[in-house]
């Protein structure tokens, strides 16, 4: 843990006018240019973001930047616990390299990197590897004041559907029921985007809830002290959870998986170059469908100073070629079966990820049945069939949802920047790693579709538009008429 400076308060503080001070050099914000909708019953935003974290604040800031001003976000969790940062995530620090960020659109006092050192001083940026988790979050909180960016918090949106020309964006908000009209929808709902996290059915189907918990999800660690706990799952999740329990005071842990060895290799850092990231739409289906069908496989390594700091902890057991075949309650115990026999727990904690299913998302209740998905649009070669990746949505160039038949146009008003779009524009679009070259696409897509509206509107504005460039007023033309008459008597004369 890092102490701020003693001026830290002060010296951020400073740093957002002159962030500020930076976007106005360079025309932040540009002129407005969305022509104004008739006025209605129900207001009109020009974009609503389902989600409050940190590529639904980005994106709202690249619009901002564009002369997009009308912007509505809407998150379910309390001010100050949007995205995963104090909740489930239960890391030390990012996975993502420090200079791998990109939501500073190369302004340099709006990075992370001025921030940390203004906060903590040069030193501490030049000594650190990875930034600190809950300094990340501090520092998207303080990335959304520099651009003035609000969000409705405690706010769950319960459907998105068509309404005429528009997107109704339906939310619950302390039990009452809102329609909100928006011209386009930005689904950022991050890693769960796409579906729901699930216990495995072996294990709930045989078990009292009282017994588990997904390590996605809350964790009361402090029930776990003195406990014998099991985790199933070797990502970064299970390893923070097992860190997590062991530091509360669990007797033990024991982390299983079906491997016979943790992956070595994090392929997501072999995509990070610019032209796969903001360009992976324009590979053929069939690459699309292969790269997903490969991280699927090959999975990635648990952070290295996660894995390290969990096998130096007493009680720690590493289980791999440890898949679970059964489960049940017995004498108190929950009994694990493996294929080395029987392990005993108290309880267990599941790092089973995210299962995909669209139905599983309120926001996606209207959505869902009107998407096409990879399973429909595309056959895979023999032997490369995935019904995971089949349930996928099939998006455009732009992140947006594409019809399942013709009458359902309006989906493709709503654009999905999240986990959703893992086969249609690759695994980066829910990492930091994305924001600087990935991101950019959603947004010229939703300014695209905007664009579009008013196609009919743009002549007959130009035609209207009138600009005073030249300092002449209405008599300037009879000035240069006499003028010119006077030269041409001077002459004959």
């Amino acid at each position: 843990m890092l102490d701020p400076r003693p001026d830290a308060t002060a010296a951020l503080a400073r740093l957002k006018e002159a962030a500020r001070a930076d976007l106005a050099v360079l025309a932040y914000p540009v002129t407005p240019w969305l022509s104004p909708l008739p006025p209605g019953q129900v207001p009109v935003c020009d974009v609503a973001i389902v989600g409050g974290g940190q590529s639904a604040i980005t994106i709202a800031a690249a619009l901002k930047w564009d002369g997009v001003g009308s912007i509505r976000l809407f998150d379910s969790a309390p001010a100050g616990a949007e995205g995963p940062w104090t909740t489930f995530a239960r890391m030390e620090e990012l996975r993502t390299p420090k200079t791998a960020v990109g939501n500073e659109f190369n302004v340099v006092n709006l990075s992370v990197r001025r921030w940390f050192e203004t906060r903590y001083g040069p030193d501490a940026w030049q000594a650190l590897t990875r930034i600190p988790r809950r300094d990340w979050k501090a520092y998207l909180d303080w990335y959304a004041e520099v651009f003035d960016i609000r969000i409705d918090n405690e706010t769950d949106v319960t459907d998105v559907a068509p309404d005429g020309e528009l997107i109704a964006v339906t939310t619950l908000c302390r039990g009452q029921e809102t329609r909100h009209l928006a011209r386009a929808v930005v689904l950022a709902t991050g890693f769960d985007g796409a579906g729901a996290w699930r216990v495995p059915r072996f294990i709930s189907d045989n078990l009292p809830s009282s017994r588990y918990d997904h390590t996605n999800g809350p964790v009361d660690f402090e029930r776990l002290r003195g406990k014998r706990i099991g985790i199933l799952g070797h990502g970064a999740s299970g390893f923070d959870n097992a860190i997590a329990a062991l530091k509360d005071g669990a007797k033990s842990v024991d982390l299983c998986f079906r491997r016979a060895r943790l992956p070595r290799t994090n392929p997501h850092r072999a995509l990070e170059a610019p032209a796969l990231l903001n360009s992976f739409d324009a590979l053929s289906d069939t690459t699309r469908w292969r790269i997903a069908r490969f991280f699927r496989a090959t999975d990635q390594p648990p952070p290295v100073r996660a894995f390290e700091a969990a096998m130096a902890m007493p009680g720690f057991t590493l289980r791999p070629a440890t898949p679970w075949l059964s489960v049940c309650e017995k004498d108190g115990m929950v009994c694990v079966e493996t294929p080395e026999g029987m392990l005993n727990f108290d309880h267990l904690l599941l790092a089973t990820g995210m299962d995909v299913d669209l139905k599983a998302r309120p926001e996606m209740k209207s959505l869902a049945p009107a998407v096409a998905f990879w399973g429909e649009r595309f056959t895979p070669p023999t032997g490369e069939e995935d019904a995971r990746l089949a349930q996928l949505p099939y998006l455009d160039t732009s992140y947006a949802f594409l019809p399942k038949q013709p009458e359902d146009a309006w989906v493709n008003r709503v654009f999905a920047f999240n986990s959703a779009s893992f086969v249609s524009q690759g695994p980066h679009s829910t990492s930091i790693s994305g924001h600087r070259d990935a991101l950019p696409n959603v947004v010229r897509g939703i300014e695209r579709r905007l664009l579009l509206d008013q196609e009919d509107a743009i002549l007959p504005g130009l035609q209207a538009y009138r600009s005073q460039d030249l300092p002449v007023d209405d008599d300037f033309e009879a000035v240069i008429q006499a003028r010119n008459l006077g030269q041409m008597m001077e002459k004959a004369s």
